[in-house]
């Protein structure tokens, strides 16, 4: 037989389970009776007061055939799990999502090495050699200027055009 702590012995004394020598021997350990006493009646009254606010209500038929089937669900999803180890299985796991992250990060790689080798970073475009080489019609804009900075450091290049009218007609933007 085991020893009991307090607190399940003061739990019993609460619900009046405890008798005989037990009973003696718990009144005796406390040492203030009277309060104990008190705080006793004040659980009882509390215990009864939940019982008639608390108790358990009726289900109407609907609601009580909805819980027949939510608690059979769950039963069901219980077995289920245990069935199967408690792992639930899905389409991502973690060696999926490292190879499609390995594979999206080689076609990524893919495309960039493309891209640069499309055209080497020091050539010209196109439309600035065109923009260069063309010249203002004096007829259209006798006033006009055409001005370029070029700075290949930076790779960067500014045109400033002033008293430009109209572009000619053989220039169009491609």
């Amino acid at each position: 037989m085991f020893m009991k702590t307090f607190e399940e012995k003061w739990t019993a004394w609460l619900d009046d389970q405890l008798t005989g020598k037990e009973l003696e021997d718990f009144e005796a350990s406390l040492p203030d009776k009277e309060a104990a006493e008190a705080e006793k009646r004040d659980a009882t009254k509390l215990g009864t007061l939940l019982k008639q606010e608390l108790g358990a209500q009726p289900f109407s038929n609907e609601e009580f055939f909805s819980h027949q089937l939510r608690e059979r669900i769950a039963r069901e999803n219980a077995q289920d799990r245990s069935a199967s180890g408690g792992a639930r299985s899905t389409w991502w796991t973690v060696p999926r999502l490292v190879w499609t992250g390995a594979v999206s990060l080689a076609l990524f790689m893919i495309c960039a090495v493309a891209v640069m080798r499309e055209k080497a970073p020091g050539e010209r475009s196109e439309y600035l050699t065109q923009i260069l080489n063309m010249r203002v019609d004096p007829a259209i804009s006798p006033n006009a200027t055409v001005s370029v900075f070029e700075t290949k450091g930076d790779r960067v290049t500014v045109i400033w055009t002033e008293g430009l009218q109209s572009l000619p007609s053989d220039y169009a933007a491609k």
